[in-house]
C-alpha cells in the first residue's frame, strides 16, 4: 500500500513538470529569468497573437519588448490594447510610457494627457493609472490624475491621502496641507485624528514645515472664526511645536467663544497631565478656577490642580520642605472648602504627601480614617485606603492593625489585583517580623501574579530570603537585615543604617553582603548622597555582578548619573553596560528606551 502511494505521488509530481514544462507563460518567463530575450520576446509575440485580452502576458510583453528596446513593436502591442478597450485610460498611460523609453517626449506627455482626459470617476481606473504613474517615477503626472477627478466630481476632499503625500514628496508642503486641511474637515465626525496623523506624516519635526501648517491653520480660523475643527488642529500643532502656551492661549479662546464653561480647558489640561507637562496643565486649571465657582467645573478643576501640582512634586527628585508645606496648605484648604473629597482618589494624594513627603504619618492616618467614614466612598477606593493605611500604620509602629487591614483588602479582592497587593504586603510583613516561613508561602503564589511588578517583587524576596538562610540555620543575619528593612521604611534611617553595619561586622562573609550594599546605596540616594551611592553600587557590580542584584545596581547608577547628577554620558556607559553583560534583565527594554532619548540629546524627566 505504501509503495502505490508513493509511486502515485512521483506520477504526480512528474505531471506537474512536464506541465510547466509544456506551459508557454512559464517557459517564457524561464527564458526571460535565463536572459534569452530571443526566445522569450517569441514566446510572448506568439501568446499575444493568439489572445491580446489576457493582461499577464500584455503586460510581461510589454516590459520584455521596454527592456530589451523594442520601441516599434511595443508600440504595435499598445494600439492594439487601445483598439480593444478605446475607452480605458491605461493603453494610452503605456504608449506614453513607450514613447518616453524612445526619447519621443512630447508624444509621450500627449498620450498621458489623452489617458487623463479619459478618466471618467471609476475609483478603480483612477486608482490604477495614478499608481502606474507613481510606479514609473512620474508624480506630476499621478497629481493630475487625481485632481481631474476632484474636478469631475467638484469635490476637494476626495484622495485627500494620496494627493497631499504626492504633494509632500515633491517638496509642496503648503499645497500638501492644504489639501490636508480640506479633506478632514469633510469628515468632522472623525477627520481630526486622521488629519492630526496625515500632518505628521508631511510635517514630521521640521520647524519650517511646522511654521507653515501653524500659517495655513491661522489663515483658515480668520476664514472660518467659528469653525472649532481647525483651532483644535492649531491647539495640537502648537503642541508638537512644544508651544504648550500658545496651545493654550488657542484652547481659551475657542472654549470663551463657544461659551463651553471651561469643558475645553479642562479636556486641555488632562492632555498636558498626560504627556507630564504640569506647569501648563496647573495653567489650564487656574484659567477654568478664574471663571468663578458657579460653573460646572470649578471644584474638578481645583482637585485636579492639586494632583497635577502632587505629580510635579513626587517627579521633583530636588525638592524642598518649603515645596511641601505650600502644597499642603493647598490640600488643607481644598478639603475644608470642600470635603466631600474625601469619598475621592484625591484623598490618598493628600494621605500621601502627609504620611511620606512630611514625614507626618499620624496626620496621614488621619485623613485615610476619614475617609473611610465617608457613605459615598466605593468599594475599590476602600480597599486603596485601607492598603495605603496599613503603610502608614507600619510607619506608626502598629504592625498588627497594619496587618488585620491587609488581610481585609486580601479577603474582599481575592481576584483582584489589589487583593494581590494587599497579599504582597502582609507577606512583607511577614519577612519584618521575621516569620520566613509563612512569607515564603504566600510569595510562592504571588511569583505567578498578572501584575508584573508585584510578580518582580515577590520574586526579589523569596530570593532574597532563600539565599540567605545559611545551612547552620543561624537566621539572625537575615532577621536584622529584616528588621533593618522595616527600620528604612518607617523612616528610622540612623537605626537602619547602624543595624546594616552590625551585620558586616559580626557576619563578614555572609552572602547578604551585596543586598546590604543595595540598601545602603538606597539610603545615600535619599539623602541626596549621590556619589556615595554610586561608590555601593559600583562594589556589588564589581563584586557580585554575576549575583542577582548585579543588573540591578548597574541600572540604578545610570539612572543616578542622568536623573539626579546630569551626567548623560555616564549614564550612556552604563545603560549600554546593562544592555551587553544582561541581555535577559528585565531593565533591559527600558535601558534601551532611556539611551535613544539620551542619544537624540533629550533630558528624561
Amino acid at each position: 500500500m505504501a509503495k502505490r502511494i508513493v509511486s502515485v505521488i512521483v506520477l504526480l509530481l512528474m505531471v506537474n513538470v512536464l506541465f510547466a514544462q509544456s506551459d508557454p507563460l512559464t517557459q517564457a518567463r524561464a527564458f526571460t529569468e535565463k536572459k534569452e530575450y530571443d526566445k522569450a520576446a517569441e514566446a510572448y509575440k506568439k501568446m499575444y497573437g493568439q489572445n491580446p485580452a489576457d493582461n499577464d502576458v500584455y503586460t510581461e510583453y510589454l516590459e520584455l519588448l521596454l527592456q530589451t528596446k523594442n520601441y516599434k513593436e511595443a508600440e504595435k502591442i499598445v494600439e492594439i490594447q487601445k483598439s480593444g478597450k478605446p475607452n480605458w485610460p491605461m493603453p494610452f498611460v503605456d504608449a506614453g510610457r513607450v514613447l518616453q523609453a524612445a526619447g519621443k517626449d512630447k508624444k509621450a506627455t500627449e498620450q498621458y494627457d489623452e489617458a487623463i482626459a479619459r478618466l471618467n470617476g471609476d475609483d478603480n481606473w483612477t486608482r490604477q493609472v495614478a499608481n502606474k504613474f507613481v510606479a514609473m517615477g512620474n508624480d506630476d503626472y499621478a497629481i493630475k490624475t487625481y485632481e481631474r477627478v476632484r474636478e469631475q466630481f467638484r469635490v476637494n476632499y476626495m484622495y485627500t491621502g494620496p494627493l497631499s503625500r504626492l504633494y509632500a514628496k515633491k517638496g509642496e508642503t503648503e499645497k500638501a496641507i492644504a489639501v490636508m486641511l480640506d479633506g478632514g474637515q469633510a469628515f468632522m465626525m472623525n477627520g481630526a485624528e486622521d488629519t492630526k496623523a496625515g500632518l505628521l506624516e508631511i510635517l514630521g519635526n521640521d520647524p519650517k514645515k511646522l511654521q507653515a501648517g501653524q500659517k495655513a491653520l491661522i489663515k483658515k480660523i480668520n476664514e472660518q472664526p467659528d469653525n472649532p475643527f481647525f483651532t483644535d488642529l492649531l491647539t495640537w500643532l502648537y503642541t508638537q511645536k512644544d508651544d504648550w502656551d500658545g496651545a493654550l492661549m488657542q484652547v481659551v479662546a475657542l472654549d470663551t467663544r463657544l461659551k463651553e464653561q471651561g469643558s475645553r480647558i479642562l479636556g486641555f489640561a488632562r492632555y498636558a497631565v498626560k504627556e507630564e507637562k504640569y506647569d501648563i496643565a496647573v495653567k489650564a486649571y487656574d484659567e477654568i478656577i478664574s471663571l468663578g465657582n458657579d460653573i460646572p467645573y470649578y471644584t474638578i478643576a481645583a482637585s485636579e490642580r492639586l494632583s497635577a501640582q502632587f505629580a510635579a512634586l513626587q517627579k521633583n527628585v530636588n525638592f524642598s520642605q518649603q515645596d511641601v508645606d505650600a502644597l499642603l496648605k493647598q490640600y488643607d484648604a481644598f478639603f475644608t472648602q470642600s470635603p466631600q473629597f474625601y469619598a475621592n482618589d484625591i484623598v490618598c494624594d493628600y494621605a500621601k504627601l502627609q504620611a511620606q513627603y512630611n514625614n507626618n504619618p499620624k496626620a496621614g492616618i488621619a485623613i485615610l480614617k476619614k475617609a473611610l467614614e465617608q457613605p459615598g466612598l466605593t468599594k475599590m477606593l476602600n480597599g486603596q485606603c485601607k492598603v495605603q493605611l496599613g503603610d502608614y500604620m507600619i510607619l506608626d509602629g502598629d504592625v498588627w492593625e497594619s496587618s488585620l487591614l491587609y488581610s481585609q483588602v486580601d479577603k474582599a479582592f481575592r481576584e483582584d489585583v489589589l487583593g494581590e497587593e494587599a497579599r504582597f504586603r502582609n507577606a512583607k510583613l511577614a519577612y519584618y517580623r521575621g516569620d520566613f516561613d509563612w512569607a515564603q508561602g504566600q510569595l510562592t503564589v504571588l511569583k505567578a501574579s498578572t501584575a508584573e511588578l508585584i510578580a518582580n517583587d515577590a520574586l526579589y524576596l523569596s530570593i532574597l530570603i532563600t539565599e540567605n538562610i545559611t545551612e547552620d540555620s543561624n537566621f539572625t543575619p537575615l532577621k536584622r537585615f529584616a528588621y533593618a528593612d522595616l527600620l528604612l521604611f518607617q523612616n528610622k534611617d540612623k537605626d537602619a543604617d547602624a543595624l546594616l553595619d552590625s551585620i558586616v561586622t559580626n557576619y563578614p562573609q555572609h552572602p547578604l553582603y551585596d543586598d546590604i550594599l543595595l540598601q545602603k546605596a538606597k539610603l545615600a540616594q535619599k539623602h541626596r548622597e549621590y556619589e556615595k551611592a554610586i561608590e555601593y553600587l559600583v562594589t556589588i557590580h564589581a563584586k557580585h555582578g554575576k549575583d542577582v542584584l548585579g543588573d540591578d545596581a548597574v541600572f540604578r547608577i545610570a539612572d543616578i548619573y542622568e536623573r539626579y547628577m546630569n551626567k548623560p554620558n555616564d549614564a550612556k556607559k552604563y545603560y549600554e553596560m546593562l544592555i551587553m553583560e544582561y541581555g535577559g534583565s528585565t531593565f533591559v527594554q527600558i535601558a534601551r528606551n532611556r539611551l535613544t532619548t539620551l542619544q537624540a540629546g533629550v533630558a528624561v524627566p
